[in-house]
């Protein structure tokens, strides 16, 4: 049976230096004693002093991933040595897993070349799991009771044509342009390519400096910010910003772009809004 290679990690931060049994040199020692116990061969030893544990902008850290064709194994002392953020050890345990190593922290009896430590981080990463879809559903039902009374603006980016300002949209001139012309050459009967068109041969650009095309320009026409409201997942709701286009002309955008069958070009369904 080939030896298993192994390599060393070792992490303290400022706040860990004063910690009994922190130390780098205490680390090192009981890892090397762990591996020399199972006969195990160190072929590196990989030292981040006066790293957080919180990220992973370390420079021993990046090395030793960057170096893991050398290595079958990577052994801490602890867990917390190596991540003290749940999302990020959760990120390196799937890339260890897809390169095929094995981790093992040494003090926490947790090595994923049994089947014991296997069946250990499965736990560990399905509570993991459990955790993030719990907090997805508290976030969306905060975000759903916001979308239905307000106030606010559901934390989204400001539209073309609109500016943040103190937690309010607020008219963009520039860009508020941009978007009423769009508006006007729809009602004036051009489709969303001579639209798109029309803006690139003009300069003008999305909110990203980007070109136009018939996609984006269907997501302007079809998102009710420009008549005065606001609209996130199902819910759409009438808001205090200054709209650019009336409620009117916005519906009847909407019906020629039905009429027109055009909505093969978007994601969205139709929206009519109620003045």
């Amino acid at each position: 049976m080939p030896t298993v290679r192994v390599a060393i990690y070792t992490r303290v931060s400022t706040e860990d230096q004063a910690k009994q049994g922190f130390s780098l040199e205490a680390q090192r020692e009981r890892l090397e004693a762990y591996c020399l116990a199972r006969d195990w061969s160190v072929v590196e030893k990989y030292i981040d002093d006066g790293h957080s544990g919180r990220n992973v902008r370390r420079p021993a850290y990046q090395k030793m991933m960057a170096e893991r064709e050398r290595w079958d194994a990577l052994l801490v002392i602890k867990m917390d040595r190596i991540h003290r953020n749940s999302r990020n050890f959760m990120e390196m345990m799937e890339n260890l897993r897809e390169w095929g190593k094995d981790f093992v922290s040494a003090s926490e009896s947790l090595d994923t070349s049994t089947a014991m430590g296997r069946f250990v981080m499965d736990i560990i990463q399905r509570i993991a799991q459990l955790e993030s879809e719990q907090i997805g559903e508290r976030v969306y039902m905060g975000m759903s009771q916001k979308a239905r009374v307000g106030p606010g603006i559901l934390g989204f980016h400001a539209p073309l044509g609109y500016e943040v300002t103190e937690g309010r949209l607020v008219p963009n001139p520039a860009e508020a342009e941009v978007v009423q012309e769009m508006f006007a050459l729809c009602l004036d009967g051009r489709t969303l390519e001579e639209i798109a068109s029309d803006l690139n041969a003009e300069g003008r650009t999305t909110k990203r400096d980007t070109a136009w095309n018939p996609v984006k320009v269907h997501r302007i026409l079809h998102n009710p910010v420009y008549a005065g409201y606001l609209r996130w997942d199902e819910f759409v709701r009438k808001s205090d910003h200054e709209p650019l286009v009336t409620v009117d002309a916005f519906n009847e955008v909407q019906g020629l772009l039905r009429s027109r069958a055009l909505l093969s070009t978007a994601r969205s369904p139709p929206v009519h809004l109620e003045a």
